[in-house]
């Protein structure tokens, strides 16, 4: 029997190492509770600000500076998490940063009274938070790549994406409640008790994980700002830290479903993907101008929940391009993009702190949102192919 030509036995390997459909459907629900355990203990510190920065003294540039140095962090693992995805397993590399991430945040309050120091330790807590937790999304788009099936790459990247909206959702809910009730602490001790125990459940339901073998080896700018300026901007009103995302979990499934759709009856891919980035930096940027020229609050409501809502199609967008092109590395790359972004975040909450201070106004604040996601936008448009690249220097274009 004649041995298959390299590329092709490298898409046969692919195929078989690909989860079947039970297997799709529990790590899907698995993966879509540790994004949104993610988020709670991300969002964990926003919420509990206010309080710290009484408890503790903090003026608004002391607390900004908290806020900010989990960018700082962040910056730095995202292009290491993607190429440890893609060498050891995605999974691997979720589970230990999520057991460490977890540990540090339930850790929080104790770390707080450690000494008088606390604007020290929080802000080192906070970037070494933000150093785990960089891994996890170049992690889970390699593990994605190389486990999905391409006709349902989409929508399994958009339902797992959906956790952000519902941890921040959540930690809005119910960590305000215990803010309320039992103190910021309570709020830390919840987020990350639950990342444990979801670590503990993973490690449990699939006890492979030690066992498996290795793997063959600006856009996104938007989110992260708008994310950044609303739960300053909005810290006066629940509302904001709940609507929004309800309205936003359901946009992010519904992005992959259509996005699937659309490519199973014939479009090609990457008309689909520019589509899904039309609505999720184009038009949710012109909601986002629309919230920062309105004074009403039921105005306001409606025009954060269509920007945060239509944000999400960037899940079935450039996220999931980059697993187009090239599947074998998916991770690194998104790492490389990733930190694009999140340095745009970390120098956009300098410049929109900068502005806000100069015009006295939050309209700036969206203004340099907008500008940015058009930035972004019109290079996707310009640029952007889903020609898979990592097999064969000739392909037919997708």
């Amino acid at each position: 029997m004649q041995p298959l030509p390299p590329e092709e036995a490298r898409r046969d390997g692919a195929e078989d190492a690909q989860w079947s459909r039970p297997e799709c459907q529990v790590w899907t629900g698995t993966l879509l509770l540790g994004t949104c355990l993610l988020y709670c203990a991300r969002v964990s510190m926003p919420v509990c600000t206010v309080s710290m920065s009484q408890d503790f003294g903090w003026n608004k540039k002391e607390a900004g500076i908290v806020l900010s140095s989990f960018f700082w962090g962040y910056c730095l693992t995202q292009v290491v998490g993607g190429h440890l995805g893609d060498r050891i397993g995605g999974e691997k590399v979720i589970l230990l940063s999520a057991s460490a991430w977890g540990f540090i945040t339930a850790a929080t309050p104790l770390l707080a009274h450690l000494s008088s120091a606390h604007l020290v330790f929080m802000t080192f807590s906070r970037i070494l938070t933000g150093l785990l937790q960089g891994v996890y999304f170049p992690a889970l788009t390699s593990l994605l790549s190389q486990k999905v099936r391409e006709s349902e790459r989409a929508f399994t990247y958009s339902a797992v994406g959906a956790g952000s909206q519902c941890g921040t959702l959540v930690t809005g809910a119910v960590g305000s409640l215990l803010l309320d009730w039992y103190g910021w602490p309570s709020v830390f001790y919840f987020s990350g008790g639950l990342t444990l125990l979801w670590v503990c459940y993973v490690y449990r339901a699939h006890p492979g994980l030690g066992r498996s073998g290795a793997r063959p080896a600006g856009v996104q700018a938007h989110q992260g700002s708008l994310e950044t300026a609303l739960p300053e901007a909005f810290r006066l009103g629940w509302v904001f830290n709940v609507v929004p995302w309800l309205v936003a979990i359901p946009a992010s499934l519904f992005s992959g479903f259509l996005s699937d759709h659309l490519i199973n009856q014939g479009y090609r891919t990457i008309a689909v993907r520019k589509f899904m980035q039309v609505m999720g930096l184009g038009l949710s940027s012109v909601f986002a101008l629309c919230l920062g020229h309105t004074s009403s609050f039921c105005k306001s409501v409606v025009f954060a929940s269509a920007s945060i809502g239509l944000q999400t199609f960037n899940h079935s967008g450039i996220s999931v391009n980059i697993q187009d092109l090239a599947p074998s590395c998916a991770g690194f790359l998104f790492g490389v993009a990733n930190t694009a972004g999140a340095l745009a975040g970390v120098v956009g909450v300098c410049l929109g702190g900068y502005l806000i201070e100069t015009t006295g106004s939050w309209t700036s604040m969206f203004n340099l949102v907008a500008a940015i996601s058009g930035l972004g936008l019109c290079t996707f448009l310009l640029f952007g192919e889903a020609q898979r690249v990592d097999l064969s220097p000739t392909h037919e274009d997708l």
